[in-house]
């Protein structure tokens, strides 16, 4: 999704102007997330950007995104282009640091 808000509509309060602008941004991440994984993908994951336009946009993380568009509504930005592209994601195992508990203790014994 690549898209341009405008904060200021005429004869709607900008306070749920901006609200409507959240929900469309969540409703989006919603459906992405529901879509089918291909074999192989764990999850869904997105780049972000978020500026006043699109050639001054800045990345954000997706956890940061809605925070973003609340810091330009409060520098009473007129809109706020958003970007939000989903891509592959793939989890990496955590690594196993010691073992807590020897899994063969017979093999220490003396025979």
């Amino acid at each position: 999704m690549r898209k341009n808000f405008p904060l200021q509509i005429d004869g709607r309060h900008p306070d749920r102007v901006l609200d409507a602008v959240k929900h469309e941004v969540r409703k989006y991440i919603k459906r992405e997330r529901r879509r089918d994984l291909p074999e192989g993908i764990d999850f869904w994951d997105f780049d972000c950007k978020c500026g006043l336009q699109a050639a001054d946009a800045e990345v954000v993380h997706l956890s940061a995104l809605i925070a973003a568009i609340d810091a330009l509504a409060k520098a009473q930005a007129t809109s706020v282009y958003v970007e939000i592209l989903a891509k592959h994601g793939k989890r990496t195992p955590k690594p196993d640091l010691i073992p807590l508990v020897d899994e063969h203790p017979e093999d220490d014994l003396p025979e």
